[in-house]
């Protein structure tokens, strides 16, 4: 694990470090850092901890600054069998980033498909795709960045990568991440779905259509859906961007384990000529 962390805590607030930098301002973070973040802190809610996260959802109101940050969270809708979780992400007396995650009870191993026969549901077939990925070992090791991938940034330093497609070709992209180092100083290793919402995030830089160098894609939401909790240290993604004169820019990506497809991230993109 590399050195470092991409969060550090003083006096109460959260104090990103380059290693949460994204790449169309090295001042802003990379909307995988906060995502990560809040995921950590949903998972880990009292009471109801124990129900699984089938949706994530994140706002970027605005850019979030490499400054100090502070986080508040609710239980908007309680509940045993459903939970309604929120954050707000604040610099300052601004609010930078809105965040929220249903939890809900998990579908039971064993359904009576006939009365007296007990059949066990079988995952995968739910999520549409066909098989998984190739692994990891497949894939090609880069340090990748938009922008500079020689600084210390969300997707140079803090990400390992292994790519199965040419990350620097236009259209749709393949590739294979993990995290590189804690995402508080001298925290606990992130979780899979911690994991998880930090690779989402990359789909519209590993899926993009349009040169970096002429235009700016920034995604403005982030929208994750599970049909099972992700295993493991490495995450998948399968990833394809659609753009539309007139229209709403998206960023579609299915997201893997080793194991195969976990769910999908959906990015609504905001396009500009530089």
């Amino acid at each position: 694990m590399a050195r470092g962390s991409i969060f550090t805590v003083a006096e109460g607030l959260l104090m990103p470090t380059a290693h949460a930098s994204g790449p169309w301002d090295p001042r802003a973070l990379h909307g995988g850092a906060p995502a990560a973040l809040i995921t950590q802190v949903f998972e880990r809610m009292q009471p109801g901890a124990e129900l699984q996260i089938g949706r994530l959802s994140f706002q970027f109101l605005r850019p979030i600054p490499r400054e100090p940050l502070s986080l508040k969270t609710s239980i908007v809708r309680p509940g045993r069998r459903v939970q309604e979780l929120a954050a707000e992400l604040w610099h300052g007396e601004t609010i930078v980033c809105r965040a929220s995650a249903l939890r809900v009870a998990p579908v039971p191993r064993l359904l009576m498909a006939q009365p007296g026969v007990e059949t066990e549901l079988r995952s995968g077939a739910a999520g549409g795709h066909a098989g998984a990925m190739e692994g990891p070992q497949a894939g090609r090791a880069v340090r990748f960045a938009l922008d500079d991938p020689t600084r210390e940034s969300f997707a140079a330093s803090a990400m390992e990568m292994r790519w199965l497609s040419d990350p620097w070709a236009l259209g749709a992209g393949r590739v294979w991440m993990r995290l590189r180092m804690p995402l508080l100083e001298g925290g606990e290793p992130a979780g899979a779905l911690t994991r998880l919402a930090a690779v989402a995030d990359f789909g519209n830089g590993v899926s993009a259509e349009l040169a970096f160098e002429t235009h700016i894609y920034i995604n403005a939401d982030l929208t994750i859906h599970l049909w099972r909790p992700p295993r493991g240290e490495w995450i998948g993604l399968d990833a394809r961007t659609i753009l539309h004169d007139g229209g709403a820019g998206l960023a579609e990506s299915v997201l893997h384990d080793l194991d195969g497809p976990v769910g999908r991230a959906f990015q609504t993109l905001v396009v500009q000529e530089r």
